[in-house]
């Protein structure tokens, strides 16, 4: 992922089972939820999203597809959650964080320990910085 692009956007990866709604979230080896790396200490998300100045912007599918190949998934394991974009201010600007699901059957363990990541549940993501909890709650609230 280019650096702008590492700097100016995260991913946040979810499994969500059809049949049985359980709701897990990836966590980097580090312990952020965010990818491909972590926000910056001291960031804080927005009660409101504020508008983005300037017109051009990086798509989420680009930036998905080097996501992809950071982790070495196949281009099909993740989509796009459409509706999820929230701003995060941080002491390096304003990062975009956007949301993206894991379409299989089973939740994806395996694939992601062999990544050295983990799929975990809400309550087991307690810990993370204010910023993270407040993403994770938003997260919830769309996904359910």
């Amino acid at each position: 992922m280019s650096e702008f692009a590492q700097e100016n956007h995260r991913f946040i990866l979810y499994y969500k089972g059809d049949i049985s709604a359980l709701i897990l979230f990836a966590q980097q080896e580090n312990g952020s939820i965010c990818f491909p790396k972590p926000l910056p200490k001291l960031s804080s998300t927005f009660d409101e999203n504020p508008p983005l100045a300037g017109n051009v912007r990086t798509h989420p599918a680009m930036l998905l597809n080097e996501i992809n190949q950071l982790l070495k998934l196949d281009n099909d394991l993740l989509r796009i959650e459409s509706g999820f974009s929230e701003q995060v201010d941080t002491p390096n600007g304003v990062v975009l964080v956007h949301l993206a699901r894991f379409i299989m059957l089973d939740p994806p363990h395996q694939l992601m320990q062999e990544q050295g990541c983990k799929m975990q549940t809400l309550p087991a993501l307690r810990n993370q910085p204010p910023a993270e909890l407040e993403l994770l709650r938003r997260v919830y609230q769309k996904v359910m």
